[in-house]
């Protein structure tokens, strides 16, 4: 058996220990998304924790870790009878990002429930980790299915599975832990919320702390039993404290102050709902159990906003997530009634209000990256003098954009852009089970067994169902696509009102690409050739900085431009083949430099026309006369083209010709 790395040895990381150890205390907190970089000791602290936790007392044979004290009156092995159980440890269930839902739930043998009439049910992950702790490493890679069944468990503390009139219920109650990194997506809001904790992870920016985190680590890879050894007493340490907790947790006494200071913060930080205010009363009422109090005071209340608050709050997608702690201060003390609690809940080593708030070099990014970075183009990299180089402007304010989507249907990762086989949406047909009966189509089984019932000695009422019946019904969902910009940001786009409304119209379609589940990328091309700014990924938060700070000036390459993203979408298609691609070119259709240019551009163009790329060109030329380049590059992509007023979803421009493409 591997030994874990002891939780007691991982280095600095004190917020993501603490919010692990309080969901330990009181699983009621709901759990803890970690969020940061990869190499940040996220998984290695989750697995180090379960080592901690006392061991279970489960029924004998039950395979659903039902607790001899009070089983459950409806497990799927049950009735048991009280009392009778044996000990064993904690389990850490990890669920791969690749699952299916029959992996995560447990899956029906719908044949035999068919065939036989017997409920034959293999239990899935939620069972083997009720009790204990399902780990999700990459939770925001997860199908939106999957994370919508995880956290219906979690919060409802039992797991369903229904299908064609057979129905299973068993208890699922464990600590869930998600880790992430943000620059490969988000987790969309609602789904944030189901998580209890939120914490920030990076690795630290001090020598010494470095020093020490990799002579641990090298360490434990020598020789991890000795390693392990040498940390028994403190994690033994540990282990005694969270027990002792659990068992103070019952007498912690949470006071009307400490209630409404709970409630002033939530409303301060226009959090929507209510779980908020409860996840923190839990998380503040787990805090003074762990340092062995009986009474919540306001240090716990601000420590209980700083781990709940942050992934709740109201921001744009690509705001910075955390959270302003001099507004939190300000809430406490003005909200903090007449109770006794420190005033200064959180002085520094300076003693109170050291530091001014300002975050320790070692710390995560909150708060140690102001966003005020010297933009490309003035300070950045050099560039020609008599490239007519402007500075990088801002966006206008983005809208919500009108969809673009990929015709036909495809086979691709779940989303919400274009249409798709998937195996959840609408039914739209029937058809022979290739390896594993997944959904049964009922209607199009009966109608292919009716005509044998004859043949198979069936006279009376009933059906006889062989397996040759069985029919896997065909599903038509939204799968996510591959949204590739290709922005012209050339002189002839180089006008400052203009140039920020062109950032705003690709910011818009990024938030629309954030929404819908895409994966993005960034071409741009200016002066004499192209770039790719941003290789295609899952963070739209990643194009939107890049885009930000995009300088523009100098000729227009419009064919170099498209010749790097034809080559972008080669080598993704081999990463990954079932994501479409949806090419938007965002120019006013010019094309100069190099010999040739437009004939060039054109033979560019047609080779996404030759591959069956969906395109489309976003028409940013203006003024008085207008050359329609743009619609003529349109016609050679294959694809079609919108002015930017048309990119807007409420445009009356827009609205009319969708009404005309329909008559049409």
């Amino acid at each position: 058996m591997t030994i874990p790395f002891p939780f007691t040895a991982v280095v600095g990381q004190d917020d993501l220990r603490l919010a692990l150890l309080l969901n330990a205390v009181s699983p009621a907190v709901g759990g803890v998304l970690v969020r940061g970089e990869k190499g940040t000791a996220k998984s290695t602290a989750v697995r180090a924790l379960s080592a901690l936790l006392p061991e279970v007392p489960v029924v004998p044979g039950c395979r659903f870790s039902c607790d001899p004290a009070s089983p459950d009156p409806g497990c799927p092995d049950g009735p048991h009878e009280t009392g009778g159980g044996v000990e064993r440890p904690a389990r850490m269930v990890e669920l791969p990002v690749g699952a299916s839902e029959d992996r995560l739930v447990g899956a029906l043998d719908i044949e035999r429930a068919l065939s036989e009439g017997v409920k034959a049910f293999e239990p899935g992950l939620l069972a083997d980790a009720h009790r204990g702790i399902l780990y999700v490493d990459e939770v925001n890679l997860l199908h939106d299915h999957l994370v919508d069944l995880l956290l219906d468990a979690a919060a409802m503390g039992a797991s369903y599975v229904e299908r064609e009139g057979v129905s299973v219920r068993h208890a699922a109650r464990f600590l869930l832990v998600g880790t992430m990194n943000p620059e490969e997506g988000e987790l969309r809001p609602q789904l944030l919320d189901r998580f209890g904790l939120t914490v920030e992870v990076a690795a630290s920016r001090e020598p010494d702390q470095r020093v020490e985190v990799v002579r641990r680590r090298l360490a434990y890879d020598d020789d991890p039993t000795a390693f392990a050894a040498r940390w028994a007493e403190d994690e033994a340490e540990v282990r005694a404290r969270i027990v002792a907790a659990r068992e103070l947790l019952p007498s912690v006494r949470l006071g009307d102050g400490a209630l409404r200071q709970i409630a002033a913060t939530c409303a301060a930080f226009e959090v929507d709902g209510m779980r908020a205010d409860i996840v923190m009363a839990r998380t503040a009422t787990a805090l003074a159990a762990w340092a062995g109090r009986t009474d919540v005071l306001a240090e716990d209340v601000r420590q209980a906003a700083l781990l709940a608050l942050p992934h709740r709050r109201r921001r744009n997608p690509f705001d910075a997530p955390g959270l302003d702690e001099d507004k939190l201060d300000e809430t406490l003390e003005e909200f903090g009634g007449s109770e006794d609690d420190d005033p200064d809940p959180d002085p520094g080593p300076d003693g109170p209000g050291g530091g001014g708030g300002q975050p320790d070099p070692g710390e995560g990014p909150e708060g140690g990256d102001t966003g005020a970075r010297p933009e490309a183009g003035e300070g950045g990299q050099p560039q020609p003098s008599g490239g007519g180089e402007q500075s990088a402007v801002r966006a206008s304010e983005p809208f919500r954009a009108k969809v673009l989507s990929v015709p036909g249907i495809g086979e691709g990762v779940a989303g919400r852009r274009s249409r798709a086989r998937t195996e959840h949406g609408r039914t739209t047909g029937a058809r022979r089970p290739q390896g594993a009966l997944t959904k049964l189509h009922l209607a199009a089984t009966v109608q292919a067994a009716a005509p044998h019932q004859r043949a198979r000695g069936r006279s009376g009422p009933g059906l006889v169902v062989r397996r040759d019946d069985l029919r896997q019904a065909t599903r038509e969902g939204r799968e996510g696509n591959l949204v590739l910009f290709v922005v012209d940001a050339s002189g002839s786009m180089a006008a400052r009102q203009r140039m920020s409304a062109v950032k705003g119209a690709v910011l818009s379609l990024l938030l629309d690409a954030y929404q819908r589940r895409d994966k993005v990328g960034l071409v741009t091309f200016r002066g004499t050739g192209a770039d790719v700014a941003l290789p295609p990924t899952s963070s739209v938060d990643a194009a939107a900085a890049r885009l930000e700070s995009l300088p523009t000036g100098g000729r227009t390459p419009l064919a170099a431009g498209l010749l790097r993203a034809h080559d972008v979408l080669r080598v993704e298609r081999l990463r990954d083949p079932a994501r479409r691609p949806l090419v938007v070119v965002v120019t006013d259709g010019r094309a100069t430099g190099g010999p040739e240019p437009v004939a060039l551009a054109g033979r560019a163009a047609r080779l996404f026309a030759a591959d069956g790329v969906a395109s489309v060109v976003v028409d940013c030329e203006s003024g008085p006369v207008r050359l329609g380049l743009a619609g003529q590059l349109a016609g050679e992509l294959g694809g079609t083209a919108v002015t930017l007023d048309e990119l807007r979803a409420d445009s009356i421009a827009g609205l009319v010709k969708d009404v005309q493409r329909r008559a049409a």
